[in-house]
């Protein structure tokens, strides 16, 4: 019967033979309160959160130091600590703590014995079956996997103001890693693709900067470090609060959180993006407008190799920031 079905349906009967886009995966996960292979690590197409993006997660790095032959997770109990506060906006109660996610977070490094830079996505979500919007009277489950990861996106970036407005608050909170909400930050992220820039910068509904499609933003003006305020629809960005931390008690910098304007932009001095996935990302131009000589920034450049040295657990003063994934 189901044979007959398809052949009716000239899409279905005539299938195109298409390209799978894999990319290059960790071989274990954690699934259903276990460690199973990653192919086995799979969803209903019914899930809740599948078809209402009623889920959140975190993004975190392990860095690999050749010299010190050691794997470094880079502030796991911050990232957790928000990823909870995230699970919180969604009703979501994991039978873990931040330590309990830590563990599981080692063990799974451990198995695919990395011996290079990598990325962790933990990932809590509804799932019950069922198609009624809310966020009661659903089961929760967590689920991590891990990944290699260079550069999410160039260290060195044009970037373009986009149409696409930040989700506000009282829609979507962006200050959590809600799933749902990052259809937000695709939709700039592709636009900005499409306009020839390398990513975007997006405008809260007041019309001040907010952020990248999915990163901080910060600039160099008059001396000072300027970033958007929480208040300004922002995620709580622990690489946000790093660099904060950093810039104020390595290179002495004045740190102001204030309303940032879009022509102000075009004034800034320097400017950057920060992330997990982007970390110190520098912006050379923004809608054609270059800033700067065009080049990465003197300040910025401080940042990006304080950064760098402390997140691969080479600076002694914030050592307690990295966590060791093999016993020494």
């Amino acid at each position: 019967m189901i044979e007959t079905v398809a052949s009716s349906i000239p899409a279905l009967a005539q299938r195109r033979e298409k390209t799978k886009r894999v990319a290059r995966m960790g071989k274990w996960a954690f699934f259903d309160d276990e460690f199973v292979p990653l192919e086995q690590a799979k969803v209903s197409i019914a899930t809740h959160a599948f078809n209402y993006g009623t889920g959140c997660f975190g993004g975190m790095r392990a860095y690999w130091n050749e010299d010190k032959q050691q794997l470094y997770i880079f502030r796991p109990k911050k990232h957790f600590t928000r990823f909870l506060e995230s699970c919180r906006l969604l009703n979501i109660q994991l039978p873990y703590s931040g330590d309990d996610l830590l563990r599981i977070t080692i063990e799974l490094l451990r198995r695919d014995e990395y011996r290079e830079d990598a990325y962790m996505r933990p990932i809590a979500y509804k799932a019950t079956e069922d198609i009624t919007p809310r966020l009661y009277d659903l089961d929760d489950a967590y689920a991590m996997f891990t990944r290699p990861q260079g550069n999410y996106i160039k260290l060195e970036v044009r970037a373009g103001t986009s149409s696409w407005r930040r989700v506000d608050d009282n829609s979507i909170p962006a200050r959590g890693k809600i799933t749902g909400a990052y259809i937000n930050s695709a939709f700039a992220r592709t636009e900005a693709h499409w306009n020839g820039y390398d990513e975007a910068v997006v405008l809260n509904q007041d019309g001040h900067v907010s952020e990248g499609s999915a990163e901080n933003f910060f600039m160099i003006r008059q001396g000072k470090l300027v970033t958007p305020p929480q208040q300004d629809n922002i995620l709580e960005g622990v690489t946000r609060a790093t660099v904060m931390e950093l810039a104020k008690d390595e290179l002495g910098l004045e740190v102001l959180e204030r309303p940032i304007d879009r022509s102000e932009l075009y004034l800034a001095d320097e400017a950057f993006f920060t992330g997990t996935g982007a970390q110190v990302a520098a912006i050379v131009s923004v809608d054609h407008r270059t800033l700067g000589d065009g080049a990465v920034g003197e300040i910025t450049r401080q940042i990006q190799e304080l950064y760098f040295r402390t997140v691969r657990g080479n600076n002694d003063r914030y050592a307690h920031w990295v966590t060791p994934v093999y016993p020494r």
